[in-house]
């Protein structure tokens, strides 16, 4: 059974981890994907990105990749407009897109360091969805989904500046959700925990035991893990939960 069947998806930071099997996920289900990826971050997403529409176009899916900064709004315009061009009003988006930081305790994080990370953070969500919501508007349905982390509601250190970042897109979250209902648009965000990505590849091997052996599933957390998650918000079978958090996270925010 094929779960996204008709649904044009935009995924943001597709190129690879969490962005790139969620793609995977919402083609092998029928959707036509978008994948999104930014060139001058790393010049290496642009073969990574070419490499996953290959591999989801041999497998019988639809995909395309877009070059495209979702910090910046002439950019998402241009992309979401060269998207439903080819493939129709968007029906579905997944905004993944991990922005760099350098962690830093409190006492030695600037004013500017923590602008910059909240309000990076805000514009990849608040840019793309109020390109995609129009569309929504006139079909009178769609979901978006935001990848948040669960260090939003449970800090570390050195991470003020992200869990911030999070806790603010959290409430976006909920307030694009109060205001978008009444048009059939679901908004809810999913919160990984731990997640074996490149993004994480400097942590070391003890470090990752460590959180394995404190989560009661006695594992971190693979992409596929939170692309699962972020299905299930996307498909139909969801469509009466808006609003929503769900930690992804093997059961450690129990905790």
């Amino acid at each position: 059974m094929k779960l996204l069947d008709g649904k044009v998806a935009l995924v943001t930071g597709a190129s690879r981890g969490i962005g790139a099997a969620t793609a995977l996920l919402f083609a092998k289900h029928g959707a036509k994907v978008a994948i999104n990826y930014f060139s001058e971050a790393d010049k290496g997403y642009t073969s990574q990105a070419a490499e996953l529409v290959s591999e989801i176009k041999q497998a019988g899916g639809l995909a395309s990749a877009y070059d495209a900064d979702i910090t910046n709004r002439q950019q998402v315009l241009e992309m979401v407009q060269n998207i439903e061009n080819e493939y129709g009003t968007i029906t579905t988006l997944a905004i993944n897109a991990y922005i760099p930081f350098n962690p830093a305790p409190f006492i030695d994080l600037s004013w500017e360091m923590l602008e910059s990370k909240v309000v990076s953070d805000l514009k990849a969500v608040f840019f793309v969805s109020q390109a995609v919501i129009p569309g929504m508007i006139k079909n009178q349905s769609g979901s978006i989904i935001a990848v948040s982390s669960g260090l939003s509601r449970t800090p570390t250190y050195d991470f003020a500046a992200y869990s911030a970042s999070k806790s603010a897109l959290n409430s976006l979250v909920r307030s694009m959700a109060l205001e978008l209902g009444c048009h059939g648009i679901r908004v809810n965000t999913v919160a990984p925990g731990f997640t074996n990505t490149d993004a994480n590849r400097h942590v070391p091997e003890q470090n990752r035991e460590h959180i394995a052996q404190n989560t009661p599933l006695r594992r971190t957390a693979f992409p596929l893990d939170i692309a699962n998650a972020i299905l299930f918000y996307a498909m139909d079978q969801s469509q009466f939960i808006s609003g929503g958090y769900m930690p992804v996270d093997g059961g450690l925010t129990m905790l």
